[in-house]
């Protein structure tokens, strides 16, 4: 259970992140989406979550944009952000985004061989 504490240190990073990635010029870049942070309790770190829409290859250079553009992204946290320690962020793909496509295909075919019986 994340404290009141968290859920706004994380919404607040949440909102810096996103603005920042909007920002960015990298061509690698594709088209992603903040969907959530998970800062540690003792705030030195900070798992990033996203979701990026497209195929492999999109995704792949989207991580690699990220990573590179990691240190910018934490100097602008620390800049607009107050807090004790500023986090190390650390980004990480959105499984949940890429299960929901997969179960709503095999639904999809599921319902496409119902109608061929």
């Amino acid at each position: 259970m994340t404290s009141p504490f968290l859920r706004r240190v994380n919404e607040s990073l949440k909102e810096v992140i996103a603005d920042e990635v909007s920002r960015l010029t990298d061509p690698g870049l594709g088209f992603v989406t903040i969907t959530a942070v998970d800062t540690a309790p003792d705030l030195r770190s900070a798992r990033v979550y996203y979701s990026v829409l497209g195929d492999e290859e999109q995704e792949s250079e989207t991580a690699k944009a990220l990573g590179r553009a990691g240190a910018h992204i934490r100097s602008a946290v620390g800049r607009r952000v107050r807090l004790k320690y500023l986090p190390e962020l650390r980004f990480e793909q959105d499984p949940s985004i890429g299960q929901g496509m997969r179960i709503e295909r095999l639904l999809s075919e599921l319902r496409e061989e119902e109608g061929s019986l």
